[in-house]
This record gives C-alpha cells, sequence and structure tokens, in this order.
C-alpha cells in the first residue's frame, strides 16, 4: 500500500517542530506543510460539490479475493475503497500527508519512534471504535502474515505499542531512516476483531469489514464488483475528504482485455478510461460518440515522476540473460524511434532513467557527492558508470538497423554466442530462443517487431499472452524470461526500493525484483538513498543507484508521458483545478443535467 505517496525520504519536517517531540496535524518531507491545523479542505476541490449517481470504471481479468494484503488470490478492483488509513496524502503537494484516522502524528526528537494519536471519532463501518489494539494488530499481521513486500516496506519498524488511553508508537531500528513515521502513516486500519474469528491467509469474497468512505454492495465473482458511498462514513466532515467521495456508487466491471474494453467505453458501458496505448488515444476513440461530443479527450498534465518502463530480463539461473553483455546486445535491437513514428504517432519520450521526469534522474558524467560515492564501489561495478553518460541506442527511425545489429553482433560474440546457418548459438550448439511473457495483447504490436530485428541477429523469440490470473501467477513466481514491467516513483524514494532491486527481494516470490539483481552494490546503494540525512544526499545517492542499475543492462527502457491521457463521458462535473501529483477522480461528481443529456443523445447514436 502506497496511498499517501510512494516511500518519501528527504528532509523530515513536523510543522511547527520545536527540537522536543511535538504533536502536528500532519508530516512533509520537504519543509512546512501547505495546509494549517485549522484548514477546511483542499485547495482544488469544489467544497460544494453534490453528491449522487453511480461511476463505472473497468477492470482486465478476474478476481477471486476481496483480501488485497495477501500473496494469495487476485483482488477485486478498487477494493482499497473501503479501508481508511492513519494519514491522507495530499495531492496538491508532493510528499506530504495529514490527519485521518490519527488526529495528531509526533516524530520523536531522537527519530527513533513517532507517536500516533487515533481520533476518539474513528470507527469502523459496523460502529465500533478504531482503537490502538486494531492499530498495533495491523501492523504485527501485515509483517508476518501479509504480502511480503510488508515485510520489506516495514523492515525498519520494530514495534508498534500502545501509549495511553488513544495512541500508537512505532518504534525505528534506525534515526537516519527518514520516511518511517510517514510510511507506517499509509497502514490500512484493519479490525483486530473482525479478523480474530477468520483466516486472514486465506482467499476470501465475504466482504471485509472496513472504515473508509465506501462499503462493498454487490459482487458477482470475476465480473463486476459494486461499492456504495457509506452515509454514515465517520470521516465525511474531515478537511481531507470535504468535495471528496462525491459518487453514491462505484462499479467495475470486468472485460477480457484491453481491446473489448475499449469498444465497451465507445458504446457506454463505463464511464471514464486512462489510455496507455498511445494509437488508441489518436484514433481509437474516433466514432459517432466522440464527434457529438458526449465523449471528451483529455491530456492532464502532471508532475508525477514517471519511474521506469521496460523489456525486462530475467536474470536468474535458467534464463538466457545472465550475461550483462547479452542484456546490452539486445537492447541495441529494439527500435525505439520507428516504433514511435509507426506505433505511436510521435507521443512519447525514450525513457533514460530509473527516475526519470524528476531531479532525481542521473545525467551527464558524476561529480561531487554523487562521484565519491561511487568510487566506494570502484571494481565492484562497471568502470562505464564512471566514462559513459547511459544513452539508449537510437535508430533514425526508418526500420534500418544495420549498424546496431553490427553491435549487437560483436557483443554477442564477446559472450560466447556465434551464428550459424542463421540461428545463434553457444559454445555448445544450443540456440538462443526465449519467451516474451505478455498480459496485453496491445502490447504484440510493439513486441512483434522487436522479435523481427532479433531474428536478423538468429534469436528466436515466442510470445506469448496470457490472461491476467495466470499472468499474476507466473510473476509472483519469476516465471518468465522476459516481460513488461514498471516500478513507479515518487520524488523520494525510499523503502520501497528494497522490494524493486535488492538481493533480498531477488528470490522473495510477489517481490517485484522481476529482474533477479543480486549486487551488493545495489543492494549498499538502496541503504544509502533509504538512509539519506537531508535532500541533497538523496538525490546523490539516488543519481548514483540510477547509473548502476542502468549499467546492468536489467532492462530495455521503454517511453514515458508527462501527462494524464483520460477519456470520459460527458456527464461529470469537475473541480476548479486539477492536482499535479495525482489524478483524484474522486474530487468528480456526476451533473444530473450533463448526465441526462449524454444518455438522450447517446440512444440517438445507437439508433442510427
Amino acid at each position: 500500500m502506497r496511498t499517501i505517496a510512494l516511500a518519501v525520504l528527504a528532509f523530515l519536517a513536523v510543522t511547527h517542530a520545536a527540537p522536543a517531540e511535538q504533536a502536528s496535524h500532519g508530516l512533509s518531507l520537504y519543509g512546512e506543510l501547505k495546509y494549517p491545523p485549522d484548514f477546511k479542505h483542499f485547495d482544488y476541490v469544489d467544497p460544494n460539490a453534490p453528491k449522487g449517481g453511480t461511476v463505472k470504471y473497468e477492470a482486465i481479468g478476474t478476481f477471486d479475493t476481496l483480501n488485497p494484503f495477501t500473496l494469495k488470490g487476485v483482488a477485486g478492483a478498487g477494493v482499497t475503497l473501503i479501508y481508511d488509513t492513519l494519514l491522507t496524502s495530499a495531492p496538491d503537494e508532493p510528499v506530504s500527508a495529514y490527519g485521518l484516522v490519527a488526529d495528531s502524528v509526533a516524530v520523536a526528537s531522537d527519530r527513533l519512534s513517532v507517536l500516533y494519536t487515533i481520533r476518539k471519532e474513528a470507527r469502523f463501518h459496523d460502529g465500533t471504535p478504531i482503537t490502538p489494539e486494531d492499530v498495533i494488530w495491523t501492523f504485527d499481521t501485515l509483517k508476518a502474515k501479509g504480502h511480503p513486500r510488508y515485510r520489506l516496506y516495514y523492515a525498519e519498524v520494530l514495534s508498534a505499542e500502545k501509549e495511553g488511553e488513544r495512541g500508537v508508537r512505532f518504534r525505528f531500528r534506525t534515526a537516519d531512516n527518514r520516511e518511517l513515521p510517514q510510511i507506517v502513516g499509509e497502514m490500512p486500519m484493519l479490525s483486530k476483531a473482525y479478523w480474530s474469528s477468520r483466516d486472514f491467509e486465506k482467499t476470501t469474497l465475504e466482504p471485509p469489514l472496513g472504515s473508509g468512505p465506501y462499503v462493498i454492495d454487490t459482487v458477482d465473482p470475476g465480473r463486476s464488483i459494486t461499492y456504495r458511498r457509506d452515509p454514515n462514513y465517520w470521516a465525511k466532515n474531515l478537511a481531507v475528504n470535504v468535495g471528496r467521495h462525491n459518487f453514491d456508487g462505484i462499479r467495475y466491471d470486468y472485460y477480457r482485455d484491453q481491446t473489448i474494453a475499449l469498444e465497451a467505453f465507445k458504446a457506454g458501458q463505463y464511464d471514464i478510461r486512462s489510455e496507455n496505448v498511445a494509437k488508441n488515444w489518436a484514433i481509437g476513440y474516433d466514432g459517432p460518440a466522440l464527434e457529438q461530443g458526449l465523449i471528451k479527450k483529455e491530456n492532464i498534465p502532471n508532475k508525477v515522476p514517471q519511474g521506469m518502463q521496460g523489456f525486462v530480463f530475467n536474470t536468474r539461473p535458467g534464463h538466457p540473460f545472465q550475461d550483462p553483455r547479452v542484456r546490452q546486445a539486445l537492447g541495441y535491437l529494439f527500435d525505439f524511434e520507428w516504433a514511435n513514428k509507426n506505433l505511436f504517432y510521435g507521443a512519447y519520450t525514450r525513457t533514460k532513467s530509473y527516475f526519470s521526469n524528476s531531479d532525481l534522474a542521473s545525467s551527464g558524467l558524476p561529480a561531487g557527492d554523487e562521484l565519491a560515492i561511487l568510487e566506494k564501489f570502484k571494481g565492484s561495478i562497471p568502470n562505464q558508470v564512471f566514462t559513459v553518460e547511459y544513452e539508449p541506442p537510437k535508430t533514425d527511425g526508418v526500420g534500418n538497423i544495420r549498424d546496431n545489429l553490427r553491435e549487437a553482433l560483436r557483443l554477442l560474440a564477446a559472450a560466447g554466442w556465434s551464428v550459424k546457418d542463421g540461428k545463434l548459438e553457444d559454445a555448445s550448439g544450443k540456440p538462443f530462443e526465449f519467451e516474451f511473457l505478455l498480459v496485453q495483447p496491445e502490447f504484440e504490436r510493439v513486441v512483434l517487431p522487436f522479435g523481427q530485428n532479433l531474428l536478423r541477429a538468429g534469436i528466436k523469440m515466442n510470445v506469448r499472452t496470457v490472461d491476467p490470473a495466470q499472468y499474476e501467477n507466473r510473476m509472483r513466481e519469476f516465471d518468465f524470461d522476459m516481460t513488461v514491467a514498471g516500478w513507479g516513483e515518487s520524488l523520494s524514494p525510499g523503502n520501497e526500493q528494497r522490494q524493486y532491486w535488492t538481493s533480498a527481494a531477488a528470490d522473495d516470490p510477489g517481490s517485484e525484483n522481476y529482474a533477479g539483481i543480486k549486487n551488493t552494490a545495489v543492494d549498499a546503494l538502496v541503504d544509502l538513498v533509504i538512509h539519506a540525512n537531508d535532500r541533497a544526499g538523496l538525490i546523490a545517492g539516488t543519481h548514483a543507484l540510477d547509473r548502476v542499475l542502468l549499467a546492468g543492462y536489467y532492462v530495455i527502457p521503454n517511453w514515458h508521458l508527462t501527462s494524464f491521457r483520460v477519456a470520459r463521458w460527458d456527464k461529470f462535473g469537475l473541480p476548479p483545478s486539477f492536482p499535479p501529483y495525482a489524478l483524484d477522480i474522486e474530487s468528480w461528481w456526476i451533473d444530473p443535467a450533463r448526465a441526462g443529456a449524454v444518455e438522450a443523445k447517446k440512444q440517438q447514436v445507437q439508433k442510427k
């Protein structure tokens, strides 16, 4: 769960904090909080937004559990809507959070603990109070029985203890892991009493007890799930919720794949769609509904770091990608410029960093503090980190990869591969063949041209597109040769980096170390990022980590955008502005007049 801001790690400051422990209404990692203790609502929302109506979204594949906190099963879309957290993020601030279940939060002067005080009025949906015992049970259970990511995320949180009538103190292993006070605030509130008679580790389709703005209304296993706004929601009038959670109902309908889902959207079967396929965005919505203004398409600019998406190599034993020269060679055979021109309508920017679209992305050659960090690992990291700025291979965009093919074959030869009768073979005569695992059929049009370029080097790539359930199971067990994956980043990366890149996560089922990276330098650099003392140290450490990951050629970088692409049926009222750090659709509302007009016109269109 990263519901606040994906792990934050710069300078932690409690507003108006004194040297001694002092309670505050929120936490910020960039200095003072934007909003004072008596603020009425976030600036971007309409505090008078009307309530009502049902919004429908799409989901892909299927689901078989309503417990999203364990490794077993595929959780229903949107299920975290039923849960509250100690703090909640401010979508118009980069790394700030304000009290939700917690009335106040106080970081100890030695930074070895944080005290959260629970609001007296905080309630579960059955009316029972949220108590310190519930918070403590949630922490202990998630760490012991939850998804493996929790063990890594909370690795340096030693304990949770009751303090006073309504307080919970979290104690930390170290004082220099600056994000710890805030990440424990992201924890969902689970009821100890409810779960005492149930097996937390089993899948379940029984709607769990929550405390959030919505309750689960109806469940059609594998097909749909509907949430109903709780009119008695205990926190509906808190400043962090004013103008938000405006829909009376939220429904997710499941579709087999995105191609079917797009056609369903155009037919008016659901209301809002975030588009991640450039071709769809360019021409896929064409039709009467768009022409008559019933469907609106918007590029909403954002300041969200884009992280890394790429073709991921599985470097574990048994897969043909353990040699970094092989991985580097295959990078020469992906023609991004051709794909961007012919498939993406020129919409994308090539990704060159694991922390793209932010000041955390490395560039140029290392210098200053960054160079000093890297020099500690000289001899155990590629020397090119010091001498060459990373740049993905380029082409002229017309499909001519002759120069790149020549360089790829040179690298493959150095790694012990040679072409015989048009096939690339190792010294034993074993041909180079692997499987590319996909879950989105739309990606085939990107991957298949890549496969044609691989064939020119004598490499056979078999593309396998599977259903979402099988895909999730295979990804959990790292049962793939190559796949498409991405890692989102915040402006302050921290503890989540452990499950992305470290040796401890490489063989931990369900972790996001998809590549299977086991590198002591990477492990040390992740620790350095997590324990950075200030913003400057964080930037230097992240730049160094970025360079070493890039030099490992664990992925073939893909591309990124700096805006949200959103298509919607024109039935919504919108807030006065959009927040820059999240797409907060919960601040939108159904406009009855617009909805009625759209429905009438839609029926006319469908009759023609």
